[in-house]
């Protein structure tokens, strides 16, 4: 069933989004490649099921309800039997953490839940507190992926803006999709602020809408600012760079958006892939640079503390016997 697993998750993983595989193929841990795979594809497939095979409500319900009975039951450590293959990517990626690692598990479960809110929220506003846990759940999310994955077992300290990165790309992922999302039934704005047009459709030129993405992007770049400043406190080198390509992402998209004088697009051109991927290259250079240039800073600041604490002229003879000048 591992070999399986790991071949169809590649396969999810590639042809959903190949800077995913790539960011994965070059970053993530080696002994963790295939269940990164695992995790992306597993999901993938999840959200694709809700969004589109799906179609009535009863069916996504249950269909939720089956997944998160079956992580439950995965983390209790059963083996179920009568699995599908796409089921066998989240058995075997549990399987795998031996250590149940509280980061996996809040990846698996926010995650879940963030698929079961979509579940029951196509074709409903949504409000403005709904809005705020949706990115904050996904923010944690995404992050404690990415630590679980990425340099697994260094330490990542607690801070307020730990997530913060994260929450601004998914804020940003919801201004991009606005219109795909309107489309199949997801209203990514608050309900008191729908704005009708003339075919009962999101008029995203009205001043109150314009209004609100202006104070999402102004909230994304914030956001995207303070948690930097966690990725920079972080002495993992590649979670740092990846953290920061994360970022890239969609960043560029709040550009845009602000560009436009806050009306959103039907759709956001794709970037290049040669052109992104040298970006990043570049990214991941100047990242390391300034990583390296820190712990040189570092190192020379302490040692000249103590030189400054501790003087030539105060050293002290040890014992009457040896007379070995010992420094502090």
């Amino acid at each position: 069933m591992t070999t399986r697993s790991a071949r169809l998750a590649r396969s999810i993983t590639c042809a959903s989004s190949k800077q995913s595989y790539l960011t994965a193929k070059l970053m993530v841990d080696r002994g963790l490649k295939d269940d990164c795979y695992r995790a992306y594809g597993y999901f993938r497939w999840v959200d694709d099921m809700v969004d589109v095979e799906c179609q009535q409500s009863t069916e996504r319900r249950a269909f939720m309800q089956r997944q998160i009975k079956l992580a439950e039951t995965l983390y209790n450590g059963a083996a179920p039997i009568g699995l599908s293959p796409e089921e066998e990517m989240l058995a075997d990626l549990i399987h795998n953490d031996r250590d149940q690692s509280p980061l996996l598990y809040s990846y698996i479960t926010n995650f879940l839940a963030i698929i079961a809110f979509d579940a029951e929220r196509k074709g409903r506003p949504i409000s403005a507190a709904e809005l705020d846990w949706y990115a904050a759940t996904l923010g944690q999310a995404v992050t404690d992926g990415i630590q679980y994955f990425v340099c697994n077992g260094h330490f990542y300290p607690e801070a307020e803006n730990r997530y913060l990165a994260a929450t601004a790309a998914h804020i940003t992922h919801m201004l991009r999709d606005f219109y795909e999302d309107l489309f199949e039934g997801y209203y990514n704005f608050p309900g008191d602020i729908l704005i009708l047009g003339e075919n009962d459709g999101a008029n995203l030129n009205h001043p109150e809408m314009r209004a609100w993405v202006a104070e999402r992007v102004t909230q994304a770049r914030q956001y995207f600012a303070d948690g930097k400043a966690y990725l920079d406190s972080l002495t993992a080198l590649r979670c740092k760079i990846v953290g920061y390509w994360y970022c890239a992402r969609f960043e560029r998209i709040l550009t845009v958006i602000e560009a436009d004088d806050y009306a959103l697009r039907p759709e956001y051109a794709k970037p290049n892939k040669v052109i992104a991927w040298t970006k990043f290259i570049a990214l991941a250079i100047k990242i390391t640079g300034q990583h390296h240039g820190c712990k040189l800073i570092k190192i020379a600041l302490r040692g000249r503390s103590k030189s400054l604490a501790y003087p030539q002229s105060s050293r002290i003879e040890i014992g009457p016997v040896s007379k070995k000048i010992i420094p502090f």
